[in-house]
């Protein structure tokens, strides 16, 4: 390394930073286009700051004009606290999200125009807007989601559940995040019905409001990027005011994001990109990883830099997380590494059944001190309903860091509690509309309608049968169901769900509303099974309903915990950026991770293998010094199989070794101490076009078997073994040369 600058010096003397060599590197290179690859735990915002801190210092340019972006507001506001602290005698700098910027350039264009908008998501007089942050609005009947309800209600005949506007919302945000053309919409998968439909007319609505035109997030970023294209006057503005422009977490960055940016640096080329593609875990928002792996093709002089030393997590951590990372094709070739020693092993622990797990992390966390260090982290929000339910009653506090009401305002909740009501008093009709089509009184509309003409205080169900006009089937049904209700009074509330779903038939019922309305049976379905959890070990339905109340504050009370004495709850998702001494990654079963989705066949499922791999990624490298994985036999009653990722992690930690037996003339798998055994042979195979359906072929650790299917795109090989069937990944597989053909070997005499 050439003699430090006497800026680094200072800084170490001042405030005690010290760089390695590719952070010095990053911050002098000042001029023209710079691509910073940041592995987790790498010091990068450390990094971004000591950079801005050089151009002012050493460069003298002018704090007022330099712009950095970050992906989150709450990263803006953590980069601008940390740089006041470190360099408190410096003028301030410009730290702001992207949609902050755009807002900006779009109130300006519209002031210039003499156009009047009104915003119809988050605070309407805050400019420093950012998407999912804040719903209240001066007039919230201009609010996006009502006016998306109202749209689905008039498209469709029918009301939308929070989980179809959620869905629809994010299917809105692909579409503009993406910049994809109206005649090509058609082409994104939606689970909405006529969500084409639905966004042209939500469109139409907007643009033609009395009250001028309304504007979204999406649309800030999709307007800002139209008028820097088309007033040339406005853009030279804009790409006056910043001499260097910094972005933070790039590899979360849309299409659209990426062509503002482009545009404000088109003249001076001074950009800096911060960014981890082995990170990038939001491509269903229309981030864009692969900008990052074509960026020297669109800055041709750009240089790239690799920091790879992670100061976060101990040496096994980052050994394994980095072989794992490698089974991905679409990254740049980066080699994490750290210096740190060895710590913890990393554990797998392998649970009998699903409700197994969270009792599990009960007894272990209970035995640790700090609970402020410590993390459970899982894919899908569903996890936390029982994590909360069971730590609530173990008395351990926690921090939800998404915390997610959707639970207890699902109308499958809804329809639990409705039944339960109803098993107290048949005499309301009101509650017997909100689920009478979901048992087997197969009451219809019309019936329903004209019980509720009737004001006579006497049950539902005689009146039904009184003055009503039944088909014969419902003459013999609706006495039952009756019946049923009036047996499930003081049932405990775990045995009259069970009521609800099989005598009542509510199940099926789930089971015909998702072959009707594309809801996900397995979300449904795990939505009744946390609440049977939440039932068991109460005695009344009215117990029942206040714990989920009780549940519902406390879910709310949870986020102001943070930073307390309480364990972080959170999604991998949203748990990046975040570190913890101890980390638990829970649920990892194929079906979860990888979801059902990303383990489909076809081109699209390979990248999004790849996304989920780089999120199993994320979750491992917020671990410091213990990082446990926890997996389990069983789930709902049906067999579950291990994470293809747990399987791949177990194979870095434990290669399987060989043992030559004589007697077969073949190498078989071996669990013992044996000695290495070569990394390849003649028989190993070496590339995916080699396999094929019905092969009869070795792995080192599961021992002989057939391949039953191969899917290329999506590096998986489904093959039976005489343990049962498994699914594998083909990279890794191919990579330690794990399958050979299972052809005799000759051994000389």
């Amino acid at each position: 390394m050439q003699q430090e600058h006497p800026f680094f010096i200072r800084k170490k003397q001042q405030i005690a930073v010290h760089l390695n060599e590719v952070q010095q590197q990053a911050v002098l290179h000042t001029e023209g286009p710079l691509l910073l690859l940041a592995s987790p735990g790498s010091g990068k915002t450390t990094t971004l700051l000591m950079r801005i801190a050089y151009l002012i210092e050493e460069k003298g340019a002018q704090a007022s004009r330099i712009k950095a972006i970050t992906f989150s507001r709450a990263s803006a506001g953590d980069m601008k606290e940390r740089y006041q602290r470190f360099f408190p005698e410096l003028p301030p700098v410009d730290f702001s999200t992207i949609h902050s910027l755009a807002f900006e350039i779009v109130r300006e264009s519209f002031r210039i125009q003499g156009l009047s908008f009104q915003l119809i998501e988050g605070h309407g007089a805050n400019h420093d807007v950012e998407p999912r942050e804040a719903d209240e609005l001066a007039a919230p009947y201009l609010h996006k989601k009502l006016i998306l309800r109202d749209i689905f209600r008039a498209v469709t005949g029918e009301n939308i559940t929070d989980d179809q506007l959620e869905e629809l919302t994010t299917y809105i945000s692909y579409i503009k995040n993406k910049m994809i053309p109206e005649n090509k919409r058609g082409d994104v998968s939606c689970g909405v019905r006529h969500a084409e439909q639905i966004l042209s007319e939500y469109e139409k609505y907007k643009i033609k409001h009395p009250n001028g035109l309304l504007i979204d997030f999406d649309d800030m970023l999709t307007m800002a990027n139209d008028i820097l294209g088309k007033d040339a006057r406005l853009l030279r503005k804009y790409q006056r005011r910043y001499d260097y422009l910094l972005t933070d977490e790039s590899q979360d960055t849309s299409l659209v994001q990426h062509a503002i940016v482009e545009k404000l640096v088109a003249v001076h080329r001074n950009l800096c990109v911060v960014a981890d593609d082995d990170q990038s875990i939001y491509s269903w928002r229309g981030a864009e990883p692969s900008y990052l792996l074509e960026f020297q093709q669109k800055y041709p002089e750009a240089r790239i830099l690799y920091m790879e030393q992670n100061y976060r997590s101990s040496k096994n951590i980052v050994e394994t997380a980095n072989q794992f990372i490698q089974r991905n094709k679409s990254r740049y070739n980066k080699q994490m590494f750290t210096h740190n020693a060895e710590g913890q092993p990393i554990s797998i622990k392998l649970l009998p059944d699903y409700k197994q797990q969270t009792k599990y992390l009960v007894e272990e966390i209970r035995k640790l001190g700090n609970l402020g260090e410590v993390a459970v982290l899982y894919r899908n929000n569903a996890s936390s309903i029982d994590l909360m339910n069971q730590f609530d009653r173990a008395g351990i506090p926690f921090y939800m860091r998404d915390a997610d009401n959707r639970f207890f305002s699902h109308w499958v909740v809804q329809d639990i509690l409705n039944f339960m009501r109803m098993s107290y008093t048949d005499r309301r009709p009101d509650i017997l509309e909100a689920i009478h089509t979901k048992f087997n009184g197969y009451i219809t509309k019309q019936q329903m309608a004209a019980l509720k003409d009737i004001n006579n205080n006497e049950s539902v169900f005689d009146n039904l049968l009184n003055y009503v006009p039944l088909q014969d089937y419902q003459q013999r049904q609706l006495p039952q169901c009756k019946w049923i209700f009036e047996q499930m009074k003081g049932m405990p509330p775990l045995e009259a769900i069970d009521v609800i779903r099989t005598k009542l038939g509510y199940d099926k019922a789930l089971d015909k509303m998702c072959e009707r309305l594309g809801f996900r049976k397995e979300y449904l379905l795990g939505i009744l099974n946390s609440l049977e959890e939440i039932a068991d070990s109460l005695n009344t339905m009215e117990e029942f309903a206040q714990r989920l109340k009780h549940l519902e504050a406390l879910l709310k009370s949870s986020k102001s915990r943070k930073g307390q004495h309480a364990v972080t709850f959170s999604t991998f998702h949203s748990a990046k950026g975040l570190e913890f001494k101890h980390v638990y990654m829970i649920d990892l079963i194929n079906g979860i991770i990888p979801s059902k989705e990303d383990l489909k066949g076809g081109d699209r499922n390979g990248a999004l293998m790849e996304e989920a791999a780089r999120l199993f990624y994320v979750g491992m490298t917020r671990a410091k010094t213990q990082l446990e994985l926890l997996t389990y036999q069983q789930r709902e009653g049906e067999k579950a199989t291990e994470s293809l990722f747990l399987t791949e992690v177990r194979t870095i930690l434990h290669p399987p070794q060989l043992q030559v037996s004589l007697d077969s003339g073949r190498q078989i798998a071996s669990g013992g101490a044996v000695a290495a055994a070569p990394s390849m042979n003649a028989n190993t195979i070496r590339s995916a076009e080699e396999l094929s359906p019905g092969m009869q072929v070795l792995h080192r650790a599961f021992g002989s078997g057939e391949v039953i299917r191969v899917s290329g795109p999506a590096d998986l090989i489904e093959m039976r073994f005489a343990a049962g069937t498994k699914l594998l990944s083909v990279r890794t597989c191919l990579h330690m040369g794990l399958l050979e053909l299972l052809e005799p070997v000759e051994i000389s005499g």
